[in-house]
């Protein structure tokens, strides 16, 4: 056994030490064999924990060992139930009643290896819950016999150590058998479950008394010594030792009270004591009382009347009252000292009225005797002003801690508001007003704080109260709705007429003002929509509120407190927060500038010079980049040409492009990858360049001007183009690649702010400067040809030539057919989606005018398709590249032929490939592993049947697109792809229950019905007399179902033709 022994500590020192490297692997070996034999080794571990030296003075064996040995002990006891031998158990508990006695009654308590203190007491709960049902019913009792200490009036009468483990064992007992959380965390085991129920019945039947006695005893003791050592100044030492005693004992207590009779744990004594223990000098006591009184609060009581006399006794409201003012006012008088644990105090006494709240209101809603209901309302009343109080603490956690109670208010009050329509009764309206005045002034910044200066945790938790405080806000607004906009409007008007007229502002209380009007929208709900919203004015037409001065019309709340903003000049207001929300509020509400008109200016000058666009500050540049650009866009339409040139001129320094390189988080990443992603400023500078092209696109009545001005802006940035495409081809530099990269997104930007090409043209219409767009588009194409290998100025030419074809529309098709060309020139599978979805996106704006370059582009386009879709996948992205491509190609093919194209696929440059085309398009229909693909598939054979099946094929000038029958296709349709559509919904892995495979089922319907409408005699007499038959429908069925089919409209044929597969599938597997 010695050398077992022996092993068994050495292999445990060994593994523990980073230094025995040679050795480590075979001692865990050697471990985890010990450890799986535990049934048999637990003598070992028991041993090497409790043997003394032979001094008798100390253990023998080091800490880590004996650590080791406990965890062991954890494995034997662990998920046992069934009882232990006799033998065993005797050893065990006699080992473990003399390892307490010297360690714990007459010893030290483990003052070497504090560590240990713990871990044993977890061991020992262990031990208890496979014992103390059926082998160890003694189990408090013999261990509070150990608990005595010697009778000195010097001396606490209890002993210390033994004090704490016992504490420590009951608040573990606790937790294994009543703590929710912990029981949650661990896999739900049905045995263990019912154990642990027998346990906590077994515990409340025999002991429950003498536990809940022998604790309040001793931190009853401990209370009454604490004062006396207080009093006396007694030893530090002494005091802290007491302290401990009592803080665990309260604890301990807390842990109980949730699952044991109430009746011993509220009791004439009991009340009392923890009121006192309340207000203790100790922080860890008073929090650990606070808990121990929200836990007997918040204990499940059967009755309602039990509940309420529960509270009534307690009186816990008028207590958290008083503290509440006490701690507040010392709150004040430590001023800017901030004291964590004090605060924390305050938090918990909020938490502590909060679910003392909760309870109330639970007797409130859910009672059904009204004697109950009125006098808990009149509790409730009682606890709402000091609900209030905590909710003002400027603290935000603590403030916070009653939210759950004040939502749960507000809810009972919109309830009783939905019902009845009288007006507030006084103390409703009082408490409304009152708290409406606390989330105001919740709402503001911390003075001391700047948000540019906090990190991004602080600021989102800043925005998560103002959030909380908002839902509030809209409650109460649905209770009484002009409580809470007068509140609004009048700090609101009182804060900017004080800066108007000179008063000195805090800056958290002028951002308060300007935040407030930015929400008012939200806080007004009633209100109308558009101009209507900020004035009284009747209806207009669209077409005529041109010629309507709405500056004659009085305004609303919302438009008084914007004019307000506007006038007080609050925007030259020296604090960044301030300014930004001033920004964010003008390009929120573009329409308030339709009605005052005066207003465009001045804060359009705000918003140029050195505040917004021109600010040293980069984050408010890049910000208001944006702003700027919503603003314009919103309000273009009262901004007169003038006024365009002169801020053309004014912002022309911003949009020269800066390069910035990222920071590459490793070495492998790719810095021109990188730094495309992550362009730093010219990401938002791109929405100046798109305002740009607003502010000149305003210019169409002066042609010449407007080109003129297009032209000296472009000009540089074309010029940058061919002053780097020589140094950037060589790949060496990555800045010249990204100036040319950036420069194409800027040039697209400028065309996006241009109106669109519109079709047809109308008359009088004053087209851009085409010529300057034809040369912005022949630039990039040059430079697309220089640097077509590089990824990122392939996909930024695809994004500046779709927005430059929406803008010019047919006049740069002739530049289509060499952009194509050199886009697949080099191209990575991922780039076949976006440049498809780029394709349908000119097939949209171009129709007929792109015939010729689609009829160039097609055959190429499949071949790439093809090549890609018939390669094996590695991998999961592989897998996503290959399902996009498909889909996006799909979805190309549905609106070639959709739109009047589809002549294109029998052209005579690709109708030799229309065939293998239709083959794979089939294919991919009867894939039942790609719903989506599949559900494209039908609907691009649909639409092919609608174009070349139609027997009566519409002229140009008819009302649906040109159609030419393609002599032959019928055949295909009902030799391959009729038996396709219903191979696969008889397929035995289609499940029409799957959302996926329902939009399948639903689109072949679809398609049924479309030949059937298209084909008319032709397709009844196939299907009734071919190929039903064929499929061994009995006559009357398939009589019933082309009937249907001819019959039905789409969406009752699509349910009728659902409901038929699913009961055809269900008969054919019964």
């Amino acid at each position: 056994m010695d050398q077992e022994i022996d092993r068994f500590v050495q292999a445990i020192l060994i593994a523990v030490d980073p230094a025995q490297v040679a050795l480590h692997q075979q001692a865990l070996e050697y471990l985890s064999n010990v450890q799986q034999n535990v049934h048999e080794t637990w003598r070992l571990a028991l041993t090497v924990f409790v043997d003394m030296d032979p001094s008798g003075q100390g253990r023998k064996y080091p800490p880590q060992a004996r650590f080791s040995s406990l965890r062991m002990l954890d494995e034997f006891f662990d998920n046992r139930f069934e009882p232990l031998d006799e033998e065993t158990f005797r050893t065990l508990q006699q080992s473990i009643i003399s390892y307490i006695q010297s360690e714990y009654v007459y010893g030290s308590a483990e003052s070497t290896a504090t560590f240990l203190r713990n871990k044993f007491s977890h061991t020992l709960t262990l031990f208890f819950l496979c014992t103390y049902v059926e082998q160890w019913p003694t189990f408090f009792t013999d261990l509070f016999s150990l608990v005595g200490s010697a009778e000195s009036s010097s001396q606490p009468k209890f002993n210390h150590h033994v004090s704490l483990l016992l504490f420590h064992l009951i608040l573990e007992i606790s937790g294994e058998v009543a703590d929710q959380t912990i029981k949650s965390a661990r896999t739900f085991n049905p045995i263990r479950h019912t154990r642990d129920g027998r346990v906590r019945d077994a515990v409340r039947e025999r002991d429950a008394p003498l536990i809940n006695e022998a604790v309040l005893t001793i931190i009853a003791e401990g209370a009454e010594r604490m004062g006396m050592l207080r009093k006396s100044g007694g030893e530090s030492r002494a005091l802290n030792e007491v302290v401990e005693v009592v803080d665990w004992g309260v604890r301990t207590f807390g842990s109980y009270v949730g699952w044991i009779d109430i009746n011993l744990t509220v009791t004439p004594t009991t009340v009392p004591l923890l009121f006192s223990l309340l207000s203790d000098p100790s922080l860890a006591i008073r929090l650990a009382a606070s808990v121990a009184l929200l836990r007997i609060v918040s204990k499940g009581l059967k009755e309602p009347e039990d509940k309420l006399q529960l509270i009534k006794v307690l009186s816990l409201g008028r207590v958290i009252d008083a503290l509440e003012s006490k701690t507040r006012e010392q709150q004040i008088q430590r001023g800017s000292d901030e004291d964590e644990g004090e605060e924390s105090y305050r938090e918990a006494l909020g938490k502590l009225l909060n679910v003392l709240g909760l309870e109330v209101a639970k007797l409130i809603d859910d009672c059904p005797k009204p004697g109950v209901v009125s006098e808990a309302k009149e509790l409730q009343n009682q606890l709402l002003p000091v609900m209030l109080r905590f909710m003002a603490d400027e603290y935000d956690d603590t403030c916070s801690t009653i939210f759950p109670l004040l939502q749960t208010v507000l809810a009972n009050y919109k309830k009783a508001r939905k019902v009845s329509s009288d007006p507030l009764d006084d103390t409703t309206r009082s408490f409304l007003t009152s708290l409406l005045d606390v989330i105001l002034q919740k709402m503001k910044w911390d003075k001391d704080e700047d948000p540019a200066d906090m990190d991004e945790e602080d600021i989102a938790a800043f925005d998560g109260l103002r959030k909380d405080l908002r839902s509030f806000t809209d409650s109460v607004l649905t209770i009484e709705t002009d409580l809470v906009t007068l509140a609004v409007r009048r700090l609101v008007l009182d804060t900017l007429s004080a800066y108007r007229n000179g008063l000195s502002i805090e800056w958290h209380d002028a951002e308060l003002a300007v935040y407030l009007v930015y929400i008012f929208g939200e806080i007004s709900k009633s209100g109308g929509k558009g101009r209507a919203a900020f004035c009284l004015a009747p209806a207009v037409p669209k077409d005529k509120r041109k010629d309507v001065d709405y500056s004659d019309y009085p305004l609303t709340a919302h438009g008084e407190i914007l004019l307000a903003l506007v006038q007080s000049g609050i925007s030259a207001y020296p604090h960044r927060a301030v300014v930004m929300q001033f920004f964010e509020t003008v390009a929120r509400y573009g329409d308030f500038f339709k009605i005052r008109k005066d207003c465009i200016m001045p804060t359009l000058e705000a918003m140029v010079d050195g505040r917004g666009l021109h600010s040293s500050d980069l984050s408010v540049r890049s910000r208001t980049y944006y702003l700027f650009h919503r603003f314009i866009r919103e309000g273009k339409n009262d901004i007169s040409s003038e006024l365009a040139v002169s801020l053309l001129e004014g912002i022309r320094d911003l949009v020269i492009i800066k390069i910035e390189l990222p920071n590459l988080e490793s070495p492998e990443d790719d810095m021109l990858t990188e730094a495309i992603k992550n362009p730093g400023l010219f990401d938002s500078q791109l929405y100046l360049f798109e305002t740009v092209g607003i502010l000149v696109s305003l210019l169409s009545k002066v042609a010449e001007q407007q080109a003129s001005l297009l032209l000296s802006i472009v000009t540089p940035l074309l010029d940058d183009l061919s002053t780097n495409i020589p140094v950037a081809k060589g790949g060496k530099d990555v800045i010249p690649i990204l100036r040319i990269h950036h420069t194409i997104m800027a040039l697209g930007n400028i065309a996006k702010g241009f109106p669109d090409y519109p079709s047809p043209v109308p008359e009088g219409y004053s087209f851009a400067p085409l010529e300057v767009f034809r040369q912005v588009a022949q630039a990039i194409l040059l430079s697309l040809e220089a640097m077509s290998i590089f990824k990122g100025v392939r996909d930024a030419t695809r994004y500046s030539f779709a927005r430059i074809i929406a803008t010019t529309g047919s006049n740069v098709t002739h530049l289509i057919p060499p952009l194509m060309a050199n886009l697949l020139a080099h191209f990575e599978p991922s780039e076949l989606v976006d440049f498809m979805n780029f394709i349908g996106l000119l097939i949209h704006k171009l129709q007929n005018d792109l015939f010729d370059v689609l009829d160039e582009l097609l055959g190429p386009l499949n071949a790439h398709i093809a090549q890609l879709l018939s390669q094996p996948t590695t991998g999961t992205d592989d897998a996503l590249t290959h399902v996009d491509t498909k889909r996006s190609y799909l979805t190309l093919l549905t609106n070639v032929m959709s739109s009047d194209l589809h002549d294109v696929f029998i052209s005579e440059r690709n109708k030799s490939a229309l065939e293998s085309l239709l083959e794979n398009m089939s294919r991919i229909a009867r894939d039942t592993s790609d719903p989506n693909s599949q559900k494209s598939a039908f609907s691009f054979f649909g639409r092919c049947v609608q174009v070349w099946c139609n027997p009566h094929p519409l002229s140009p000038g008819g009302n649906a697109p040109r159609s030419q029958t393609l002599p032959g296709f019928e055949r295909f349709v009902y030799e391959r792809l009729v038996p396709a559509a219903f191979a696969v919904l008889s397929a035995p892995q289609f499940n029409p229950k799957d959302g996926q495979m329902l939009m399948v089922l639903l689109e072949i319907a679809n398609f049924l019905q479309v030949i059937y409408k298209t084909r008319g005699t032709e397709a009844h007499d196939f299907l009734v007399t071919v190929f039903l038959p064929s499929q061994n429908w009995p006559p009357a069925t398939a009589m019933e179902f082309t009937t249907k089919l001819r019959d039905l409209d789409n969406k009752a044929f699509r349910k009728y033709f659902t409901e038929f597969v699913r009961a055809s599938r269900s008969q054919s597997s019964s």
